[in-house]
């Protein structure tokens, strides 16, 4: 499957609401038929816990669970099962980089770097971090066009420096950023780097050996699949030094009222019952991903963002928000005189989903002097027909308040 005409077919949201122009895919997807029935037949004919019961229905759940384990494995180009741990999202992995991984590595003095295109899960786990270690949280600016400066970059990398969390693509602005390149600056340097996935993963390129990160993070629900599951991937030199931050059944090797030993990663990271038939949403997601040409779906997505950004431009008193010489699937707009919250309002009374406030990178549109913008996030299923429409919704919107 590259990108088939009858694409919406397999999500049956728009059966369910014909009229809907769905453009939120940066909040979340929506789900092809294929994730809610496997979910549904765990629950209906293979549920049960896993890694405890002997019998066949638990050994059976076990086995699914871990082949969907190898599956993401395979899928992002880890080099075992062994590097990929589930969570419940791309906070959770963050959070567990921060806790369990650099909260020992950290001294005073020290500092973790930071870019400003960050999403609120990729700033506020490493400032909280940063004030209780007495360490130094550093920033790179992006210029007005929403770009990253690799020259800043390289000039607050040094000795002290003890991690580079960065985003693949900037969920408020849709700025690509170039982050082999950034990768190979930190990694010059000695400095690992986490990779915030969440908003390319399933429909763009992806080999996280040959990309180089340390550490890779990405939710199931911005990729078809369901909500509540997650993926932290660690490259093999960190798995000893990445420590639970969640404790009880499941992870553990010994327990005695004196003393635990846990698990190895990424085991140790998988306390208490996990979300089985969210991971088993999860491989169904991936499995209908892998269908898919993530070349072709990357150009898909960039070319509806290219045609929107031309059409919205041609309204006069609507202003973009960011134009990064390289970008993803997502534009982020103003309009004189309408607020953004009443603009996605009047958009939503016409069946067009949309998204308004800081979109969770309040620092960065702070620093544009804005207070929130309209966003427009594509997916797979989107069109310039269906772009078209919205730009007759947003005229209508802009002579409404003239």
């Amino acid at each position: 499957m590259t990108l088939p005409q009858n694409i919406k077919s397999h999500f049956p949201i728009f059966t369910h609401h014909p009229g809907l122009l769905y453009f939120d895919n940066a909040a979340t997807t929506q789900r092809p038929q294929v994730v809610i029935e496997a979910i549904e037949k765990f629950y209906k004919e293979e549920n049960a816990n896993i890694h405890r019961g002997v019998y066949p229905l638990s050994a059976r759940a076990s086995q699914a669970y871990e082949r969907v384990r190898a599956q993401v494995a395979n899928f992002i180009g880890a080099a075992n099962s062994k590097d990929v741990a589930f969570t419940s999202g791309t906070t959770d992995s963050i959070n567990r980089v921060a806790s369990g991984y650099l909260k020992k590595q950290l001294e005073e003095g020290d500092n973790i770097i930071i870019s400003a295109l960050a999403h609120h899960a990729n700033l506020i786990p490493w400032q909280m971090l940063a004030e209780e270690k007495k360490a130094e949280l550093r920033v790179i600016s992006v210029d007005a066009q929403g770009n990253v400066d690799l020259n800043e970059l390289l000039k607050k990398l040094d000795r002290r420096s003890r991690l580079l969390a960065i985003t693949s693509i900037s969920n408020s602005i849709g700025t690509l950023n170039p982050v082999a390149e950034m990768i190979d600056l930190a990694h010059r340097k000695g400095v690992p780097v986490l990779v915030d996935g969440a908003q390319s993963t399933g429909l763009y390129p992806l080999n996280v050996r040959t990309l180089g990160a340390d550490f890779y993070t990405f939710s199931a629900h911005k990729m078809f699949g369901p909500f509540g599951v997650g993926v932290l991937y660690v490259r093999p030199r960190y798995q000893d030094q990445i420590k639970p931050i969640h404790f009880g059944g499941g992870m553990i090797k010994r327990v005695q009222f004196s003393k635990t030993e846990f698990l190895d990663f990424p085991k140790n990271q998988e306390a208490g019952t996990p979300n089985v038939a969210g991971v088993i949403g999860l491989g169904a997601a991936i499995s209908f991903c892998e269908k898919l040409d993530q070349v072709q779906c990357a150009k898909h997505l960039k070319s509806l963002a290219a045609y929107a950004k031309e059409a919205f431009a041609s309204i006069d008193g609507l202003h973009l928000v960011g134009q990064p010489k390289d970008y993803g699937g997502i534009v982020s707009f103003t309009m004189d005189q309408v607020h953004p919250h009443d603009l996605a309002q009047f958009l939503g009374e016409e069946g067009i989903a949309v998204r308004a406030g800081h979109h969770c990178t309040q620092p960065l549109l702070e620093s544009m002097g804005l207070a929130a913008t309209t966003r427009a996030s594509f997916s797979i299923y989107n069109s310039t027909a269906e772009i078209d429409q919205m730009l007759e919704a947003l005229k209508a919107i802009k002579k409404f308040w003239e």
